[in-house]
């Protein structure tokens, strides 16, 4: 049985991760990156504790994302009240998670065509 969800031709599909970047849609990516349906960019975020309002700023830019799932590294960290409120005010709902969750969740999402994009820093 096929357990891959189906996802539109030319989605940004994350199909592996490790410690130093990610291969999406058979590219190679090295460091952090931020993955939207229709483009994955590089991100200035080298860790978690460079994450700020700036760092989340071309995710805002972009428009028409609903949830942003980020990938913490290893293991899920605490985003600031602060951070969440201002993601939130611009109708973005931020659920953080450890880099792998983050990772999946976002191709589950994308093949049910929700409004998704993901920040994602490597599982170191």
């Amino acid at each position: 049985m096929d357990v891959t969800p189906l996802i539109p031709g030319g989605r940004q599909v994350i199909e592996s991760y490790g410690r130093r970047g990610f291969h999406v849609s058979g590219v190679a990516w090295t460091g952090s990156i931020l993955v939207f349906p229709d483009s994955t960019l590089e991100w200035s975020a080298g860790s978690f504790v460079d994450l700020s309002e700036e760092a989340f700023r071309p995710i805002v830019e972009k428009g028409g994302i609903e949830i942003l799932l980020l990938g913490c590294g290893a293991r899920m960290q605490l985003v600031p009240s602060a951070l969440r409120q201002a993601l939130r005010a611009s109708g973005i709902v931020m659920d953080p998670m450890d880099t792998g969750a983050a990772c999946r969740t976002y191709n589950v999402l994308l093949s049910e065509d929700r409004r998704v994009a993901a920040a994602l820093l490597p599982a170191i």
